[in-house]
């Protein structure tokens, strides 16, 4: 059985910041998982994020980056890339952690085979509880390319018949209103 992670990273209370942990939460909700999967909201880890590569054969992250591309582009960053990059270049609001947890595994020799991190552009980091337009589109796009890398695994997954509450506490009524396709 092969242990995998699938983290939403990000703060909830800073826009698109927290596209993470609502990709987290939906995946949640719509979908039932093999054993020896765990989905859980990360919320913004530190170099505590090495705790979660050290029990996982595979990780697979969700969180927002910073990029030249265009609010809302889903981008995909493989183990190879992220560690091209020195601990001092930030990718995301996050990658300083993402970064060093990951070489500190690696040095340790306790770092998952697998890792990738599924990257929203965001648009907006203001103090809000809000996605933008741009993110909130993309979300359904990001919730395939983690379904896609765990058929690459050949992790089993399957869709659940009755969706659970997905328990996005921080959303507006406004945008629980709108409807994110299930």
């Amino acid at each position: 059985m092969r242990k995998v992670l699938i983290g939403g990273i990000g703060n909830v209370l800073l826009g698109d910041d927290g596209v993470g942990p609502y990709v987290a939460r939906l995946l949640a909700a719509r979908y039932e998982f093999a054993a020896g999967v765990e989905v859980a909201d990360l919320g913004t880890p530190a170099l505590d994020l090495i705790d979660h590569f050290t029990t996982n054969d595979a990780v697979i992250l969700i969180d927002s980056v910073n990029t030249e591309a265009d609010p809302g582009t889903v981008l995909l960053y493989r183990k190879p890339d992220i560690m091209r990059h020195s601990p001092a270049v930030r990718m995301d609001p996050h990658s300083p952690a993402l970064v060093d947890a990951l070489l500190s595994a690696e040095l340790f020799g306790v770092a998952p085979a697998d890792v990738l991190l599924v990257g929203i552009k965001g648009e907006s980091y203001e103090p809000v509880c809000d996605l933008s337009k741009p993110v909130k589109a993309s979300m359904e796009q990001a919730i395939a390319e983690v379904l896609g890398e765990l058929d690459r695994l050949g992790v089993e997954y399957r869709r659940r018949q009755n969706p659970a509450e997905p328990g996005i506490w921080w959303a507006t009524a406004e945008q629980m209103e709108t409807p994110l396709a299930t």
